[in-house]
């Protein structure tokens, strides 16, 4: 009977993250806004509890701050500086794990890696977060099992702790899905290559991926009227 209420009490935070996490997305909050605990838990008819834990999952995210004695607001929008310094992180941690993986590689492994790329090839890609959801699960996924399998817990930790700060950028700045073709690209590229038992190549590929990353998304980041990075 306890397991069943832990198992209940789990799909009722991931119910309430994904519906937050939902308006977040689709602009219905916005950078700054407040996010009242008991006014979200009557929209959703929920407790406070699983409202709570859902954006206490949301800060560590990025995109939700705790602000003393007020509760929580929307994160401001990600500079052009918070991109390339998150990039940058990512170049440093994601090559390795690659690397890792590949010299680590399992049968099980390499299938989810491959189920994942055909998932972000059907993936819809519409204006709306509901409609581009699958496609960025999809993604994520890709990489967060070549982090889970590199074998490093350190790197799965500061993996982690980029958190959903990766597509943060996007959130509000309408761009959504724009680079689609290129990443289902540079993904087969990284998984051929572990495929082939080429670690080294492997690695390479993901940083040639993430380099890419980092190029559409200072292309598309918010800069201030002057041209250069925000604060």
């Amino acid at each position: 009977m306890k397991q069943t209420h832990a198992i209940n009490r789990q799909v009722l935070a991931d119910h309430v993250y994904a519906e937050i996490l939902e308006s977040l997305m689709d602009g219905r909050l916005r950078p700054g806004d407040s996010v009242s605990i008991d006014g979200t838990a009557r929209d959703l008819e929920v407790s406070p509890t699983p409202v709570r834990e859902a954006l206490a999952r949301l800060e560590y995210t990025g995109l939700v701050q705790r602000v003393a004695l007020k509760g929580y607001r929307v994160a401001p929008v990600a500079s052009a500086e918070d991109i390339a310094q998150l990039m940058e992180a990512r170049l440093v941690i994601e090559p390795v794990n690659t690397r890792l993986t590949g010299e680590r590689m399992t049968e099980q492994t390499m299938a989810e890696l491959e189920q994942s790329i055909r998932d972000l090839e059907t993936a819809p890609r519409g204006p709306s977060f509901s409609e581009f959801r699958d496609y960025f699960d999809a993604d994520e996924r890709f990489h967060r099992l070549i982090a889970e399998n590199a074998g490093n817990p350190f790197l799965l930790a500061a993996y982690n702790a980029l958190g959903g700060q990766v597509q943060r950028f996007r959130l509000f700045s309408g761009v959504g899905i724009t680079d689609a073709n290129h990443a289902i690209s540079e993904h087969h590229a990284i998984f051929d290559a572990l495929r082939a038992g080429d670690s080294e190549g492997a690695a390479a590929k993901m940083a040639e991926h993430v380099s890419n990353v980092r190029a559409r998304a200072m292309a598309d980041a918010p800069h201030s009227p002057a041209g250069t990075p925000g604060a």
